[in-house]
């Protein structure tokens, strides 16, 4: 059997082949009545449009590209299981981009992929979300973009992100609650405004509960496994180590809690532990982590359905930002000694 094609559909549902693009395209003037009837005529000849063909018959190339450098796995797998069902829906292709960050023509690479591949939006994930120069570039090109967790130079482009300031307040309000008075933290990326916002919101915690704040406890973990290692292993062994860590995200907590295993410490009897982005990881390890719930995929449903929304109306954007939920789990508990 041939595939069916436009024109089959404008004779089955007895309309135009103009009518049955403006209902390809979603297009607000079409009667709800006469919507319908082509969309069961695309149904009944089991009709799937031409990408490239719309495409070439319109400005627009139906492709958007998510552009990220995470090596955290969970976090782009969520990132990007969000963005497709999104792009599954309104009919567009997901062009899907790991760029590396730390390279020096990262700039250049992303203009030549975004004009090469001619995508009609882009969405950015951190830290491409919060770095000004890649944010310029998008402008320059005239593409819309939403920012998946970019807060920084909020006049430029529109951002979903998680509320990681007042939820990592809470989480540190948290172990205090149990009696924790020395409380560690591994901090995130520098390039990350999450990082910031999640460290605001411990020191933030500490000021509210008039906790003295220790730099000896405060170290940067680059939300990496293997760097977060070392530097647990230096805060461990300082004079007075902490009762509890809050690590800013799960891939750290898990180095926190090999680390401690490695130098004698009993989690949660001795050290109690957290993380960020309750990650498949803090529930497959033992004891199972405290953390932080983000709702990632919902996150970037609502990034790409404002990036599309955004293409096909040329509407401006406001800014979106989600609650996360404090999930309690076995390796936190009261201290066993006081400080």
């Amino acid at each position: 059997m041939s595939r069916a094609t436009i024109n089959d559909v404008a004779r089955e549902a007895n309309v135009s082949k103009k009518t049955v693009s403006r209902v390809l395209n979603q297009e607000p003037n079409v009667h709800l009545d006469t919507r319908q009837r082509v969309l069961d005529a695309m149904n009944k000849l089991s009709y799937r449009p031409s990408k490239q063909a719309r495409g070439l018959a319109s400005t627009q190339s139906y492709l958007v590209a998510l552009i990220y450098d995470n090596p955290n796995k969970s976090y782009i797998s969520d990132i990007q299981e969000g963005c497709l069902s999104v792009c599954n829906e309104f009919g567009y292709h997901l062009l899907i981009h790991p760029s590396d960050y730390d390279a020096e023509d990262r700039t250049q690479r992303l203009h030549d992929l975004i004009v090469d591949s001619q995508v009609d939006g882009v969405i950015l994930t951190p830290p491409f979300s919060d770095n000004e120069e890649i944010l310029t570039l998008v402008e320059e090109l005239n593409r819309p973009c939403v920012r998946v967790g970019g807060t920084y130079h909020k006049d430029n482009t529109p951002f979903v992100t998680a509320n990681d300031r007042t939820i990592s307040m809470e989480l540190t309000n948290y172990l205090v609650s149990l009696g924790h008075t020395r409380i560690g933290f591994i901090k995130g990326h520098p390039d990350h405004s999450a990082s910031d916002l999640r460290f605001e919101g411990y020191l933030k915690a500490l000021e509210q509960n008039n906790i003295a704040i220790d730099d000896d406890i405060i170290l940067q973990g680059l939300f990496q496994f293997r760097h977060a290692e070392s530097v647990c292993r230096k805060m461990l062994r300082v004079n007075e180590p902490p009762t509890a860590i809050f690590a800013s995200n799960d891939q750290m907590a898990a180095a926190v809690l090999k680390v401690a295993s490695q130098l004698g410490f009993e989690v949660p009897h001795d050290l109690s532990v957290c993380g960020f982005d309750d990650a498949p990881i803090s529930n497959y390890i033992w004891p199972s982590l405290t953390t932080v719930k983000q709702p990632l995929k919902t996150i970037a449903r609502d990034a790409c359905q404002h990036l599309l929304r955004g293409i096909k109306n040329q509407q401006s954007l406001d800014d979106v930002i989600h609650q996360c939920e404090v999930i309690i789990r076995a390796s936190t508990a009261p201290p066993s000694r006081r400080v």
